[in-house]
């Protein structure tokens, strides 16, 4: 597993987060939420959100999301949608409602 990626998790962990947004314009995309995901449902992070970004094509996005990965947002996606998105999406799995 990649250290970085496994430092977030460890980060997020420590301070108790709602969500973890990765941007990446790589072409890694696959790979990083996928070991991200993993690691974060090895440290029992399943109620944090896990989302991102960067040029990732439909049929990558549909697959991650599939595996667990929440909303992905393309180039030039105004950050007031991903913040409605996360507005919207942390209360719902805290059992908060709405």
């Amino acid at each position: 597993h990649n250290r970085p990626l496994m430092a977030i998790v460890q980060a997020a962990m420590q301070e108790d987060v709602d969500a973890i947004g990765l941007s990446l314009l790589s072409g890694s995309h696959m790979t990083h939420f996928t070991q991200v995901l993993e690691e974060m449902r090895a440290q029992g992070l399943d109620d944090v959100l896990l989302f991102g970004g960067g040029i990732i094509p439909a049929e990558d996005m549909q697959q991650l999301q599939s595996l667990g990965v929440g909303r992905l947002f393309g180039p030039g996606t105004p950050l007031g949608d991903i913040v409605a998105y996360l507005n919207d999406e942390i209360p719902a799995r805290r059992g908060d409602g709405v």
